[in-house]
């Protein structure tokens, strides 16, 4: 007669670094719970997910509108190293669209992001620096030149 065993070991083809994502219109929402749980390794899956969903600037302003940026900004005071490193990384893809850069803007990303400047992990200062970076190049940070006509 044949018994099952039940081994100790995940399957080969599972990820344990990558979290599994809801379909449609629930998947953000879910992610955004997931940014404010209390367990480590459920914010570390959540901000993986979350980097390989921002590359799609419909994704960022859809996260933009349901109140990412204020989840991300308090994740950013995380004691974990891999949570502040994978937060910059999201919020530098996220600098990479022109609706992501206003909204940093908008919502004082940038001052919570300088408190950064000196972190001890090297990863995390390069995300950093590249968002802002990208910030740099929004057009409406830079004041406006208008000539005058009374010169």
């Amino acid at each position: 007669m044949a018994h099952a065993r039940i081994s100790k070991y995940l399957p080969p083809d599972i990820n344990p670094t990558k979290a599994a994502i809801a379909y449609g219109c629930r998947a953000l929402p879910k992610l955004n719970e997931e940014l404010n749980s209390e367990d480590l390794l459920t914010r570390q899956k959540a901000l993986m997910a979350l980097c390989d969903l921002m590359h799609d600037p419909e994704y960022v302003y859809e996260a933009i509108n349901l109140g990412f940026l204020e989840s991300l900004k308090s994740l950013l005071k995380d004691d974990d190293d891999v949570v502040r490193i994978k937060t910059t990384e999201v919020l530098y893809i996220m600098a990479t669209h022109n609706v992501g850069r206003n909204s940093f803007l908008e919502n004082d990303i940038i001052l919570a992001l300088s408190f950064l400047m000196d972190d001890p992990y090297a990863l995390c200062r390069q995300n950093l620096h590249q968002a802002f970076k990208y910030l740099a190049q929004l057009p409406s940070v830079a004041p406006i030149f208008t000539p005058s006509s009374s010169i």
